[in-house]
């Protein structure tokens, strides 16, 4: 049996599913207990779970992923929250030079099972410090396992997922996507981390795309008299390349779409896994499409601007036939 819940709802089911499942998984950030969390993805866990599971932090970044590996060392399973995804920079130490190197360093002595929720994604007018997504900055750390929740479906069992892992996870979901509503089963379920998922079979694109920008893929081709097959990869790190190859083997052609900026994004290193390993599947050179490459403006006509739209989406698409 599936209902139709909205994608926070789908996050926050996740969160008190894994609290009631295991004992030893915390949730800590700034406003997690009564304000239930930036966009309600908290609300209600602290009233259900009491403060030993859900706790409130200080403004401090660096402190909160700080206490998200102390305490994942130390044997809990923690789910630490950040407000915005940007702030990833804030706690830049304990997240690109401690959390994903221990299990490492310590030679797999040490395991760090924790979990940074962290919104990410423009869209709402938060200006250039709150509305980046990058996901292509935490990819190029390894240890990291970095996903990306694009529909209630994915939300929910990406994030039940990412808190079993014992492996650190950033999981970031969009904010312009906190209220769009999907399908999402009544009963238990998980999804694997690095698999990515065939939304629509076509036979003369492959379009890859995640989050804000798959919604906006799927508006780009509505009225296309283009056969496309869009794909969901949900996790950038690790990065289900054979899904994506085994789609181009069959279409032919590759648009990448990512709400990352251009230069050094993921959409290069996508297209780039495609050239180098089966570039004699291509029919034509893969078009990437991104954040053009200046930050992402406070002005909502300006933020949409910089933004891959459905038309830009549309017109790479036509540019390969």
């Amino acid at each position: 049996m599936t209902r139709e819940i909205t994608y926070v709802q789908a996050v926050a089911e996740a969160i008190d599913e894994e609290l009631a499942r295991d004992d030893d998984v915390i949730l800590f950030g700034e406003d997690v207990e009564e304000f239930g969390g930036n966009f309600g993805e908290t609300e209600g866990l602290y009233q259900k779970h009491g403060r030993d599971r859900v706790r409130n932090t200080p403004l401090s970044e660096i402190g909160i992923a700080g206490m998200a590996l102390g305490a994942a060392v130390g044997g809990i399973r923690p789910v630490a929250e950040l407000q915005f995804a940007d702030f990833a920079a804030t706690a830049g130490d304990e997240v690109f030079n401690q959390i994903p190197k221990q299990p490492y360093v310590s030679g797999g002595k040490l395991k760090a099972p924790l979990t940074i929720f962290a919104p990410s994604g423009a869209g709402i007018g938060a200006g250039a410090q709150h509305s980046q997504s990058v996901h292509s900055w935490l990819g190029n750390v390894p240890g990291w396992v970095v996903v990306t929740a694009t529909t209630p479906y994915d939300a929910k069992g990406l994030f039940k997922s990412a808190i079993r892992d014992d492996n650190p996870v950033f999981f970031l979901p969009h904010k312009m996507l906190s209220e769009t509503k999907g399908e999402v089963p009544e009963e238990e379920y998980t999804l694997a981390l690095g698999e990515a998922a065939v939304e629509e079979e076509g036979d003369d694109v492959t379009v890859v795309a995640t989050q804000l920008m798959f919604h906006r893929a799927r508006e780009a081709t509505a009225d296309l008299d283009i056969d496309v097959e869009i794909i969901n990869p949900r996790t950038f790190a690790p990065l289900d390349t054979e899904t994506i190859a085994e789609s181009v083997r069959k279409t032919g052609r590759l648009v990448v779409v990512d709400e990352t900026v251009e230069r050094y994004g993921t959409q290069g290193h996508i297209a780039n896994e495609i050239v180098e390993n089966d570039f004699f599947s291509l029919d034509a050179p893969p078009k990437t499409i991104g954040v053009k490459n200046v930050p992402i403006p406070l002005s909502p006509p300006l933020e949409q601007e910089v933004l891959p739209s459905a038309d830009r989406i549309a017109a790479g698409i036509e540019s390969l036939f």
